[in-house]
């Protein structure tokens, strides 16, 4: 099938959830991918955040393979070995102790609430239930993690939301002691906001919200769904603020494309889920254990991690550049970001320049309606950073010769 015959039949047969351009993607390889027409585009979007290494990994490829051929799936009711060493190798590389698996972001957000509330409930009394998230946050759309999530457009329609949560705003550390409760039991956070347009922690602010747990016996929770697993330049982006959270959420880049979600706990609080107290059908999945099993070895042994920090340092600069340029200054607002999650927010919606790139071969997207959101594979190189702020600076100056008629 070509585009448009894909098209026609996922308007006719499937949900309309996305508002997805006119491509139907059907190969991928390295940071590139092909539609259904034989075009190629790079790939600055990277399955928001999940192919960290990139299309079809000969390692990931690999391990799925030798793993389909043993054994596909055995439910959580017995062992199976890729659970158990990809779990070691999460404590390791995490400093934390046990592991939760599901099967996405949204599912493990639920995990890390249910299993917050439950120790708080056990340890600091029957009334410890309320949870502060931040102001811009994305934990998910399940009701528990939509309700988590501080954002008035997710909410809508969904009403009644549950209760037990309130929102304090992002990097204000008064504002998060203002919100606690006699209730209260966890506080939140993303160390980069991803969904609202890559909002950065300050550094200041995240070791302060660790204190401020400490001091109120509250659980420290980190949502690293989209910025773990090497996207920032460490292993998990909490590592370069130096504190230690009590649970830690992942998923998308875990799988290397698979669909898996873990949290990660201390001993301590990992001890109030016991037989019985939650569960998942496909959690530990051994094919995508396999996967993530060799997503993490991968990440280690070819050196992707420092790779992010380097080429992500270099992106920066480059978007800085084309943000300088007298005749983009009116268009660009602010460049930002960590590792390769980086962002250039505009003064104008993102959406034609958005398309303007995929027309010449790039795929990137806007969040928070005016913000351009690059997520490549952790693989890319300085070429195909080149070749990407190349494709932008046009998209970019038709966006200003169409501004200036549109003036006249």
């Amino acid at each position: 099938m070509d585009n448009h015959e894909v098209i026609s039949l996922g308007t006719q047969y499937i949900m309309s959830t996305y508002a997805r351009p006119p491509v139907a993607i059907v190969k991928g390889q390295g940071v590139r991918v092909w539609d259904a027409d034989g075009k190629s585009y790079l790939d600055f979007v990277a399955g928001i955040a999940v192919n960290a290494l990139g299309h079809c990994h000969p390692n990931v490829v690999q391990a799925i393979k030798n793993q389909a051929e043993k054994l596909i799936h055995c439910s959580n009711l017995y062992w199976s070995e890729p659970q158990v060493r990809l779990a070691e190798l999460l404590a390791k590389h995490s400093g934390l102790d046990q592991v939760f698996f599901c099967n996405s972001g949204a599912e493990a957000n639920e995990a890390a609430i249910k299993l917050a509330r439950k120790y708080s409930k056990e340890r600091r009394g029957p009334n410890r239930y309320h949870i502060i998230t931040m102001t811009g946050s994305f934990h998910g759309r399940t009701m528990g993690a939509l309700t988590a999530t501080a954002q008035e457009k997710i909410h809508h329609g969904f009403e009644p939301l549950l209760p037990g949560f309130s929102y304090a705003q992002f990097n204000d550390l008064s504002a998060v002691e203002a919100n606690i409760r006699p209730e209260t039991c966890a506080v939140m956070v993303e160390p980069v906001q991803g969904e609202s347009g890559v909002n950065l922690a300050e550094p200041g602010f995240l070791i302060g919200l660790e204190k401020v747990c400490r001091q109120h016996q509250l659980l420290l929770i980190v949502d690293e769904v989209q910025c773990g697993l090497g996207r920032t330049g460490q292993f998990l982006a909490f590592q370069h603020f130096g504190i230690r959270p009590d649970i830690v959420v992942l998923a998308k880049a875990l799988g290397g494309g698979l669909p898996i979600g873990a949290i990660l706990a201390t001993t301590e609080v990992a001890s109030a889920f016991r037989p019985g107290s939650h569960g998942s059908t496909f959690g530990a999945n051994p094919v995508a254990c396999a996967a993530s099993e060799a997503v993490i070895e991968t990440l280690e042994k070819e050196g992707l991690i420092e790779n992010a920090r380097k080429q992500g340092e270099y992106f920066l600069r480059r978007l800085k550049e084309l943000a300088s340029l007298p005749q983009f200054r009116p268009l660009v607002k602010d460049v930002r970001g960590m590792g390769l999650m980086l962002a250039m927010e505009l003064t104008i919606p993102g959406a034609r320049v958005v398309d303007s790139c995929r027309e010449k071969g790039l795929l990137i997207n806007c969040t928070a309606e005016n913000v351009l959101r690059f997520l490549p594979p952790l693989i890319v190189n300085a070429a195909e950073i080149d070749a990407a702020a190349a494709i932008l600076a046009e998209a970019l100056e038709e966006e200003t010769q169409s501004n200036s008629k549109e003036e006249h």
